[in-house]
This record gives C-alpha cells, sequence and structure tokens, in this order.
C-alpha cells in the first residue's frame, strides 16, 4: 500500500509543478505532462515502477476522450463528414503507409517488415492532437475539423491493422521464440477460434448491441439511479457504461476507443448527453495527462544516447514525411492558409496505438526486438515535439497568413465605423440586424467554412483572428464608433476587450459575457456595455413563467424588470469587490460584499414584487 501511496504522490507533484509552469510559459499541458515524466524519469527506474504498465492503464484516458467526442456529433453531422473521413483520412493512412514502406525498402528492410513500419508509422496521437486543440480553442476550426476527421479514420484503420500484421509474420523471427512471446496478448475473447465468418457475425452482434443498448437502455438505467439521489452513483453509472463498451469490443477484438465514440455518437441526442459528459471528464483529464506523463517517462535514454543521430534523423524523417503528405492532401481537400498548416504539424507526430502495435507486431515475429525499440523511441520523441510544433503554427505560421490577410487594402471596406469579432450564432444576428438598420459592419471570424456560408447567400465577412491588433488595425479600428465582441471563448473576450479599452478610449464596446464572473472581469477592464448571452432569454423565461401561472403579461413584464434592476445593481455593487483570477470561495471581500447586498436589498425587492403579485390575483377574482 505504500508503494502504492508513494508512486502515486510522485506522478501527481510531477504534474502538479510542471503543467502549471509549462501553461504559464505558452508551452501547453501535454508538453508539461511529457517533461514532468521525463523529470521523474531517474526516480520512477531506482523504484523499478513498471512504466508501461502504467501506461497500458492510462490509455483508457484515450477511450474517455473519444467517448466524448462522440458526444457532441450527432449521427447527421457524422455523415456529413464522410468524404474528409473516406477522402482526407483514408488517403492519409494509405500515402504515408506507401511512403514510409519505401523507405525502410531503401534501408533493405524486407517487404514484411518495411509495410508493417508504414502502417505503424502512418497514426498519429488521437490523445496529444485532440487535447492540445481543444486547449487552443482550435477544434472547431477548419484544420481542427479536417484534423478530427483524419485522427478518427486512423482509430478506425487500426482494427484490419490488428487483423493483418500476423499474416506478415516472418519465419526466421519465429526460430527459438518460444510459445511464451505471445503472452501479452492472450485474454478473454469471444472470437477465439473461431471461423471468420463467425467471428464476423459475433463482431456485428457486439457493435449492434452497443448501438441498442445506447438508444433504448440508457434512459431506463439513469433513471433507477436517479431515485437514490446520489451524485456519486451518477458518476459510477457513467463509468459503468463507458468501461462496460470498452470491455465489449475488446472481447470482440476491436479497438474500445472505436467502439465509445460510436456509443457517443448513439447518445449525441440523449437527454442524459450532459450528464455523462460532466462525470467522465474529469477521469478523462487524469488518465490522459498520466498517459502522457509516463510517455515522457518511458524514453530509453542509454538507447537514445547510443543511437543519437539515428533516432533524430529517422524522428526528422517521420514528421517531414507526415507533414509533406498532409499538405498535398489538404489542399487537394480544399483547405488553405493556416487551417492547412494545422493541419500538416499537428498531425505530424506518430501516435499511442504505434506503441500497442510495435508490440503487437514483435509478438508476431513481424518485427525484430532490436528495430522495435528504435522505433519506440522515434515514436515517443515525435509526441514530445508535438506540442513544440504547434508552439510553431500559433506564433510563426498563423499569424503570417493572417497578417497577409489583414494588409490586402482591398479586404476591409472604408465606410464601415462597427467591427464585430466573431459571425456566429451570436454575432450573426448582431451583423444581420446592424445592417437591416442601413448600417456598413466589418465582421471578423477565422472560420473558413463559416465565411464560405454566408458569402453564398450574399453577406461577406472577413477570415482573421480578431484579437491580433495588426487585422484590428487593418479593418480600420482607429475610425471605428462601435466594437461588438461576440466571440465563442471567454478568455478571447476577455483579451480582445482588454486591448480595445486600453488603446481605443473613444470605442465605444460592447461585449458578450458567459456568465456572471466574466461580467465583472470585463467590468474591470472598463467594459460598461456588458450583455450576459442567457440573461435577456432567462428574462423572458421567467416573464413567461409568470404569465403561466396566472399573471397578465404587463404586470408579469412588471415583475421582471423589478428583478432586472435589483440584479444589474447587485452586479455593479459588487464589481468593485470582485478581484479577477481569485477564485470565489477565496474572494472574502466579494463573497461579504454579496451577503450584504442580499440582506438589506432582497427583502425589499420581494415584498415589492408580492405585492404586485397579490394585486393581480386580486384583480383577477374580481
Amino acid at each position: 500500500m505504500t508503494d502504492l501511496l508513494l508512486i502515486a504522490y510522485i506522478f501527481l507533484i510531477a504534474g502538479i509543478i510542471a503543467v502549471p509552469i509549462a501553461t504559464k510559459l505558452g508551452l501547453g499541458s501535454v508538453l508539461g505532462y511529457l517533461l514532468a515524466g521525463i523529470a521523474i524519469s531517474p526516480l520512477l527506474t531506482t523504484l523499478n515502477v513498471d512504466v508501461i504498465a502504467i501506461q497500458h492503464f492510462a490509455e483508457f484516458g484515450v477511450v474517455m476522450m473519444l467517448f466524448i467526442v462522440g458526444l457532441e456529433l450527432e449521427p447527421k453531422t457524422l455523415w456529413s463528414m464522410r468524404k474528409q473521413l473516406i477522402g482526407l483520412g483514408g488517403g492519409q493512412v494509405l500515402l504515408t503507409s506507401a511512403a514510409f514502406t519505401a523507405l525502410a525498402m531503401m534501408l533493405d528492410h524486407p517487404w514484411q517488415t518495411a509495410l508493417t513500419i508504414g502502417l505503424i508509422l502512418s497514426l498519429s496521437s488521437t490523445a496529444i492532437v485532440l487535447q492540445t486543440l481543444s486547449e487552443r480553442g482550435l477544434l472547431k476550426s477548419d484544420g481542427g475539423q479536417a484534423s478530427f476527421s483524419v485522427l478518427l479514420t486512423q482509430d478506425i484503420a487500426v482494427i484490419p491493422m490488428l487483423a493483418f500484421i500476423p499474416l506478415l509474420a516472418l519465419p526466421e523471427l519465429a526460430t527459438g521464440i518460444t510459445s511464451t512471446s505471445n503472452n501479452s496478448h492472450t485474454g478473454l475473447s469471444l472470437v477465439a477460434g473461431l471461423e471468420s465468418w463467425q467471428a464476423a457475425l459475433v463482431t456485428l452482434g457486439m457493435i449492434a448491441l452497443v448501438v441498442f443498448g445506447g438508444s433504448h437502455l440508457t434512459a431506463p438505467l439513469f433513471r433507477f439511479v436517479a431515485q437514490a439521489r446520489l451524485r456519486e452513483l451518477f458518476t459510477a453509472t457513467a463509468l459503468f457504461f463507458v468501461i462496460g463498451i470498452a470491455l465489449m469490443m475488446s472481447l470482440v477484438g476491436l479497438s474500445p476507443a472505436l467502439g465509445t465514440f460510436l456509443a457517443g455518437v448513439v447518445l449525441a441526442n440523449s437527454p442524459y448527453k450532459h450528464e455523462l459528459e460532466s462525470n467522465i471528464d474529469p477521469f478523462k483529464g487524469l488518465l490522459l495527462g498520466l498517459f502522457f506523463i509516463t510517455v515522457g517517462a518511458s524514453i530509453n535514454f542509454q538507447l537514445l544516447t547510443d543511437n543519437l543521430a539515428t533516432i533524430l534523423l529517422l524522428t526528422a524523417i517521420l514528421i517531414l514525411t507526415k507533414t509533406a503528405a498532409l499538405l498535398m492532401l489538404g489542399r487537394l481537400f480544399g483547405l488553405k492558409g493556416a487551417a492547412l498548416w494545422l493541419l500538416a504539424l499537428g498531425l505530424a507526430q506518430a501516435g499511442e496505438f504505434g506503441f500497442v502495435l510495435l508490440s503487437y507486431s514483435v509478438g508476431n515475429h513481424v518485427l525484430p526486438s532490436a528495430l522495435a525499440d528504435q522505433l519506440l523511441l522515434v515514436v515517443t520523441l515525435s509526441m514530445l515535439l508535438s506540442p513544440v510544433l504547434y508552439i510553431v503554427y500559433q506564433r510563426f505560421i498563423a499569424p503570417r497568413y493572417i497578417g497577409e490577410q489583414a494588409h490586402r487594402e482591398e479586404t476591409f471596406p472604408e465606410d464601415s465605423h462597427v467591427i464585430i469579432a466573431g459571425s456566429g450564432r451570436v454575432g450573426g444576428v448582431v451583423d444581420l440586424i446592424l445592417k437591416a438598420g442601413g448600417f456598413n459592419t466589418t465582421v471578423i471570424d477565422y472560420n473558413y467554412k463559416q465565411l464560405d456560408r454566408l458569402e453564398r447567400v450574399g453577406i461577406r465577412n472577413f477570415f482573421g483572428d480578431a484579437t491580433r491588433p495588426d487585422l484590428l488595425s487593418a479593418a480600420g479600428i482607429d475610425n471605428a464608433k462601435l466594437l461588438v465582441v461576440t466571440l465563442d471563448d471567454a478568455e478571447q473576450i476577455t483579451k480582445l476587450v482588454r486591448y480595445a479599452m486600453q488603446n481605443y478610449p473613444h470605442l465605444h464596446v460592447v461585449a458578450r459575457a458567459v456568465d456572471r464572473h466574466h461580467v465583472y472581469d470585463l467590468w474591470a477592464y472598463g467594459c460598461r456595455d456588458i450583455i450576459r448571452e442567457t440573461y435577456d432569454s432567462s428574462l423572458r423565461m421567467g416573464r413567461s413563467a409568470f404569465e403561466a401561472l396566472g399573471i397578465e403579461q404587463q404586470k408579469a413584464q412588471e415583475l421582471v424588470n423589478i428583478f432586472s434592476e435589483f440584479d444589474k445593481e447587485m452586479l455593479r455593487l459588487a464589481a468593485d469587490a470582485y478581484e479577477i483570477g481569485v477564485p470565489f470561495e477565496e474572494n472574502h471581500a466579494y463573497i461579504d460584499c454579496i451577503s450584504k447586498l442580499l440582506n438589506e436589498k432582497e427583502p425589499e425587492i420581494k415584498q415589492r414584487m408580492r405585492d404586485i403579485c397579490e394585486r393581480a390575483a386580486s384583480s383577477s377574482k374580481q
């Protein structure tokens, strides 16, 4: 027990120290976890810790991540991605596999070994790419969606690879190897010893069971658990659901990650979708962090030192080859500029399935152990360099493309005095309202597909990152009268508002706030026209609720107006006590201020609203 606690403590303290430092330096959490693993590697070696065994356990974080990704995708959305899944994703696997196979054969490896190397290195890291894209707010961008399509295709491709690789076995590698070499791959299986058609039927039946269970059994199960009114039971049920699906897929030799992704898609329209996501997400984050730490800790530095030049050269060839292939395919499928480079650099590394397939290939006598050990280092090193490639993209490549777009003189109209940052579900409506009123607007958004869709109906917007000063300057912010900030990400909204308020005091800024605490942040930076994104709709729902309870519309609106005045006054008075960046529970001055205001103001407001309700009730009786 003591040994287990010590190991857990080492992993936790390494992550707690390394990740905040890496994030503060702009390196991202993934690189922080990888560096944490490298730092504790000597200590784990001294304690004889089986890092690989921990890594296999932590890989379940990838399974959970794909389940959550599936929850965000409705089947019709997945169907709309079929061209990218089959064309871009399938093309990437085939093209990079062929390229690496040819390179391996040039190095005098047998074609069976060369093909296996090509298949393994064609895969990218689902864990690193999705985690990094989500952290940087790029998952919904064109490059992010293309990257997701390729990753999903790769995860599906692992299944036929597992079936195909044993057929490439080399007799000379099997010589002298006992039957125990495959022990790591034995275990419970429902398809072992079956004919191929029987195994196919069992596999299809298991997939059908996952789809049926997700569609029809989830709701009754959650309703039953809800009777206990215990939060921990919901968490246990969510884990039971995900682990059960992963087990079912493993029993028929399929990828657990693919199975849970499929279940997530099935549940995308379920009323329990958000409950499942909120319960799984903390475990997913911890396990992914543990996985990245084990990747860093598993580096064999002795082998790396002995073969440093070879490993570095192979890693460089891997990254350059995959980058070139993705640039070619991305352009063929309509990606351009920053989105194209995001796809190419983001997927240039090898993936976590490489660890599984390398061990699997050695056990099935396809790869010699010495070669597999070197390739293991190449896979690990490429994953270690992946966050660095994202930094190169964000700091050097993306600004160049956005800068080129910004400095084209014909891009922005000269007669517009209104800039709208974001053309999504909020900014798009604001734009239509202002244009209907006769005002010219300049709308900036970084989503190519959104801009293309709008252009087809005659609405012209402009590509770019609205938080960049050079783009704002090119858009005419010096002469603008109004800046409307409707971006989706709270951090990006705050960044843009702070810059605009500090550098353009003449400018009126209308900002979208995601919640009450975000209002305080924007208020602290000088913005006084702040719209909470769900506030007005909530007031309208409250008015409708009063009307449904028998209060006439005019009185219901009066009640809502009283509450709104009280809420806005509370916001203004509490804003001075709010400290940016301090968690609510630690912001004692703010908590005291809220408590005092509620004690002083709330009884009066409640009494006023009750008087109106009583008058309305008495008038209805008369």
